[in-house]
């Protein structure tokens, strides 16, 4: 072989090695271990649990081979604290949680669901008593419920059901563990003893070196634009705005029917208010039903029932009982577990709303009338008298003049008078049909009457 065939030979292989090493060094950082990242650090509420609902989703989309919970929690409501757990013990792959301060009540369950807890030096766990919204111990039926699902999740974990249960329930004793009169809190130390802590680490690269990762590609999740959208239009002072919006709308279109505008507006300040708190899942079906039947109830009061009176008072009971109830995480009407300060809030920013509707319907309202867009779809013209539009049709006065009604009037009907029909009211009474009356007053085409003895 010549010299510059051995060469051109040495050379081949050698770019053959490069791009060999190359794909394999590619290869290997394409099988980099995914983890994601999300962190429970407030209040277990519906925005949390569709947090979580939608890092899992985020999780399966990138194809995440762990999953990294950062827990900082005194816990919150136990029905999404168990919508959370359950989808944890769900989930195909390891999740770990790491608790770098506090897992109470709702985030004690949460870390329990997960395959491995870690604690920071100084966590605890634990303390997971149910309490009202006052701080007051819950009935037995949800204490029970509590210490069902910590043994069941205990259970399916690997842990000691009896422990998790003492975390719940005072007058369990764990041998050497608790006494009774004391619900079971562990320090970091403790929780390794007893097999509630694999560890104490100080982050999140601990966490996964015990696990055997140490190269991997760290995916932390946050919420989109979207979502973040959605908790925008969640600020109180905007849901005031949007309430003012609604209240408003309906009351220039009941006004002024056929416009058209306002109940647009007032369409799409409800679409706006009502759809956060759904996705949240602060707001129930029934709850966004009884605003529209408010509604109707009130539309009917106003066009189809005289007066004001059951339907119209139980269509403002509905309609803004709804807007209050929506922002609230009650249970069917059961506000044990709803803070009295959300209460505050959700009255306070409906009746803020309320008063601004208010002003707007009595301030704004005719100022709207005297604007150009308001001239363009209204009917401006009048049809005054000196122009030749008049309202009566009657060529003498009915003054005196009696006759029977031909409608029952309540107040308002028909009457008969020497034969002819004629509109008529009385001064707010009913007349049942066929009693005499007295005409006394005219107005416009009607006559006003009063019964008289036949």
């Amino acid at each position: 072989m010549s010299w510059n065939s051995w060469v051109k030979k040495v050379s081949f292989c050698s770019l053959v090695s490069i791009i060999m090493l190359g794909a394999l060094s590619n290869l290997k950082a394409q099988d980099k271990p995914i983890v994601l990242l999300m962190k429970i650090d407030m209040e277990i509420d519906p925005r949390m649990n569709r947090y979580t609902e939608l890092a899992l989703d985020k999780a399966e989309e990138i194809e995440a081979d762990y999953v990294v919970i950062e827990m900082d929690t005194y816990g919150g409501a136990l029905n999404d604290a168990d919508d959370i757990r359950t989808r944890l013990l769900n989930w195909e792959k390891p999740v770990y949680v790491w608790i770098n301060k506090d897992a109470a009540s709702a985030g004690a369950l949460i870390s329990i669901a997960c395959d491995s807890i870690y604690m920071a030096k100084g966590a605890s766990i634990g303390a997971a008593t149910v309490v009202t919204a006052d701080g007051a111990a819950a009935p037995d039926k949800y204490q029970s419920y509590m210490r069902s699902i910590m043994r069941s999740t205990a259970e399916a974990q690997g842990r000691d059901p009896q422990i998790a249960e003492a975390m719940v329930d005072e007058n369990i004793e764990v041998d050497s563990i608790s006494n009774s009169g004391q619900v079971i809190t562990f320090s970091t130390n403790e929780a390794i003893q007893n097999g509630f802590c694999e560890a104490q680490v100080d982050n999140i690269d601990e966490v996964m070196a015990r696990s055997g990762v140490e190269d991997y590609e760290l995916f932390e999740f946050t919420l989109d634009s979207t979502e973040k959208i959605i908790s925008f239009f969640l600020n109180p002072v905007i849901s005031g705005i949007l309430i003012l919006i609604i209240i408003g709308g309906i009351y220039f279109e009941l006004q002024t029917p056929g416009v058209g505008f306002p109940i647009l507006a007032s369409f799409v300040a409800a679409v706006l208010y009502f759809t956060p708190y759904y996705l949240n899942g602060l707001a129930e079906n029934w709850e966004i039903i009884m605003f529209f039947l408010g509604v109707a109830l009130l539309a009917a009061e106003i066009f189809v029932i005289p007066g004001f009176g059951i339907a119209g008072i139980l269509g403002l009971i509905f309609s803004i009982g709804s807007l209050i109830l929506v922002m609230l995480n009650n249970d069917t009407l059961d506000f044990s577990f709803v803070n009295s300060a959300d209460l505050f809030l959700a009255v306070s920013t409906t009746l803020a709303g309320l008063l601004g509707a208010i002003i707007v319907m009595f301030l704004g309202g005719v100022r709207l009338t005297n604007t150009q867009f308001f001239n363009r779809i209204a009917l401006q013209d009048v049809q005054d008298r000196s122009e030749g539009y008049v309202s009566n049709f009657k060529s003498e006065s009915f003054i005196g003049k009696t006759g029977v009604t031909y409608t029952i009037l309540r107040p308002s009907g028909k009457v008969m008078i020497e034969d002819n029909i004629y509109d008529a009211f009385t001064r707010g009474n009913y007349i049942e049909k066929g009693r005499a009356i007295e005409v006394i007053g005219e107005e416009g085409n009607s006559v006003k009457v009063k019964e008289v003895d036949p």
